[in-house]
């Protein structure tokens, strides 16, 4: 039957959304169908509106290259990854979680590290930083054997496949938990660092007068079977944009304690100090051991 006016849209689309045969599909698109109208009746979207909004939206996704992922930047930067980690993990989000969002810069194939090695690949002035972490189930019993992805952004801002002077895979390694659930290795203490604003997202910063900054973190994806893929980040307190983060990915769960030390490392004789540590305990979740797709090459 014609449509004759603008409330019987909505409800002749939601008729054809329902006859999708998945389930989870069919609810889904009659909960987007249902939103996304009443979005552009509450906010009466003009014309003019809706084509400069498509166009955003080609516009993000023109902007993926191997090194860059708008499209991610932006739900954080909207708050949704966050909320979508924390509605999925720590009982439905009713407790706290060592799960965070991915972010746009895990890459595949990290190199393998042992235990008490270093991830630096490549010359990184910047002060040391020394890890040791454990890796637990929800009934606080180690998690041994699972592979650890660690990562994290330069003293300077950067991931090295966004700087031509770091070397291929810097500051990113695989590690295995002993039988103790326990890893541990070297690297230099991380910075925080501003999100890339060339592209839609920082028009969007710009507009709300906000910085794009994010707090200095350690990134880890942890995989073992039985348990839960866990995506985590440990963020430094001390960093002056802990309370603004512009992708809303910092928790009490996630706050790690960076100790400055000034005396010599007590095992690494080259290390005469200043130096950190870092003690961090992960919780992983039962559940399923898949890798999520990496956001850049």
């Amino acid at each position: 039957m014609p449509i004759r006016t603008e409330s019987e849209l909505t409800p002749a689309v939601l008729a054809v959304m329902n006859r999708t045969a998945d389930p989870r599909l069919r609810e889904i698109l009659v909960a987007m169908v249902k939103h996304l109208h009443a979005f552009v009746r509450e906010v009466r979207l003009s014309e003019a509106e809706f084509r400069e909004a498509t166009a955003v939206l080609n516009e993000i996704g023109q902007l993926q290259t191997d090194s860059h992922n708008e499209f991610v930047l932006m739900a954080g930067s909207l708050g949704v990854s966050s909320l979508v980690c924390l509605l999925n993990n720590g009982d439905k989000g009713q407790t706290e979680t060592s799960q965070s969002l991915l972010g746009p810069f895990w890459r595949l194939n990290s190199p393998r590290v042992e235990n008490g090695g270093t991830i630096i690949r490549s010359e990184t002035p910047g002060t040391p930083l020394f890890v040791h972490a454990k890796v637990i189930d929800r009934d606080g019993k180690p998690v041994a054997g699972a592979e650890v992805d660690v990562w994290h952004a330069s003293p300077v801002g950067l991931y090295e496949n966004q700087d031509p002077d770091q070397a291929e895979m810097n500051l990113r390694g695989k590690l295995t938990t002993n039988e103790e659930g326990r890893f541990w290795f070297r690297t230099v203490k991380m910075v925080g660092y501003p999100i890339p604003v060339d592209g839609v997202v920082g028009r969007l910063l710009k507009a709300q007068g906000r910085h794009p900054y994010r707090p200095a973190h350690l990134h880890a994806l942890i995989f073992k079977r039985g348990y839960k893929t866990l995506i985590s980040q440990v963020f430094d307190p001390s960093d002056p944009n802990i309370d603004s983060d512009v992708q809303f990915g910092v928790t009490a769960a996630l706050t790690g304690n960076f100790v400055r030390h000034e005396e010599p490392h007590p095992s690494d004789a080259d290390v005469a100090g200043p130096w950190f540590s870092l003690d961090y305990t992960y919780v992983m979740e039962p559940g399923e051991a898949a890798l999520p797709r990496p956001p850049i090459k």
